[in-house]
């Protein structure tokens, strides 16, 4: 393959998912680059996050320490139900995964830290929901809508308000 041909159709998909222009994205990528955010790998001009976007999530860590704190419940509630513990934070209206203790069965979810994620399909994030006032859970539909996932996915307000009910019980 033509490797500027692979640069130019990956600085295309990111400008139809941002809507940006390609050269637009282009600078950003490089601008990022420039700053350890971004790196490309050659041949091929694959870009991949850098070492500088880890810097500053670790960072972030280090700052809260919720991480290191939540460590030992976050394996106790995992050894007491045998389910994977997860650990997030409300972000902009999503679930921001922080940190993950695997269950050891053979069927199990898998969020990487740093994985942003729905609030209505998650049982973190209905956690999270059903501690926030109504008007907010409202706003954050309307800005959002309640795109299914699943089959029990939840896809309207009454349904959703009913589980973050059940929740907070």
């Amino acid at each position: 393959r033509d490797p500027e041909r692979i640069e130019h159709g990956l600085r295309e998909m990111l400008a139809q998912r941002t809507g940006q222009s390609a050269p637009t994205v282009y600078r950003a990528l490089t601008t990022l680059q420039s700053h350890g955010f971004a790196e490309i790998e050659e041949p091929g001009q694959l870009w991949h996050v850098g070492g500088g976007a880890f810097r500053v999530g670790s960072a972030f860590l280090r700052r809260t320490k919720v991480v290191e704190r939540a460590r030992q419940p976050m394996d106790r509630l995992m050894r007491a139900t045998g389910e994977t513990a997860n650990l997030g934070v409300e972000h902009r209206d999503q679930v921001l995964f922080l940190a993950q203790v695997e269950t050891h069965e053979t069927i199990r979810a898998f969020f990487p830290p740093g994985t942003l994620g729905a609030m209505h399909v998650s049982g973190i994030g209905k956690a999270l929901l059903a501690w926030l006032p109504m008007a907010r859970v409202a706003q954050i539909i309307q800005d959002h809508g309640l795109p299914r996932f699943t089959a029990q996915s939840h896809t309207d307000l009454a349904s959703l308000s009913a589980d973050l009910a059940d929740t907070r019980a």
